[in-house]
């Protein structure tokens, strides 16, 4: 199975081709329009902040290919919050895929939201064989507010959207690939998507 990473300056890769080696699949990080375009699946990774990662994909032309891909593509952590309409953070308009926005922690809690937290109202066959209340592992200042594309949520100070869906696109805010035998059991899904 080809399994394209996009690399566009702004990902945790490491650790998620780490993740698809532990599941047998060697995925390959590219930031080749073709290659994505011919991918068996997608993964749009984000670590760091939403204005410069989006001018990195604005730069790359990335930001008009990504949302007219037919494959599965999961977007992870600032990846998922890219694909959103619009994001708090640097006031950065966002890929447009999801519709919904992504608004920043108020002051009342910790911010950001880094560690274990649980995910339920799992709807999707992303989750087949997670649990309801499983625990994932996020590093968060930013969430994506509860909308009808949720497939799963999350609480902290207010319930947001852990992970959205709609069409061949899928969100997670957690990292699956940093959280045990869960996250793997949704990375080894979306393969079989």
């Amino acid at each position: 199975m080809n399994v394209i990473i996009i690399d566009y300056g702004a990902g945790n890769i490491k650790s998620i081709q780490f993740a698809f080696k532990r599941l047998g699949i060697d995925a390959v990080l590219s930031n080749n329009i073709d290659e994505i375009k011919a991918a068996d699946k997608v993964i749009f990774p984000g670590v760091g902040e939403a204005s410069s990662a989006m001018k990195m994909l604005q730069e790359s032309g990335l930001d008009k290919v990504i949302p007219m891909l037919k494959q599965p593509v999961l977007g992870i952590c600032l990846g998922m919050q890219l694909m959103c309409n619009h994001s708090e953070e640097g006031n950065t308009k966002g890929l447009g895929i999801f519709n919904v926005e992504i608004k920043k922690f108020s002051k009342a809690v910790k911010v950001p939201q880094m560690g274990w937290n649980v995910i339920y109202n799992l709807k999707s066959s992303l989750f087949t064989d997670v649990q309801e209340k499983d625990f994932m592992y996020l590093v968060h200042s930013f969430y994506a507010e509860n909308c009808k594309e949720a497939i799963a949520t999350t609480d902290y100070e207010i319930e947001y959207a852990s992970a959205l869906q709609k069409d061949n696109f899928y969100g997670t805010q957690f990292h699956p690939e940093k959280s045990s035998k869960a996250g793997e059991q949704i990375l080894k899904n979306f393969l079989n998507l």
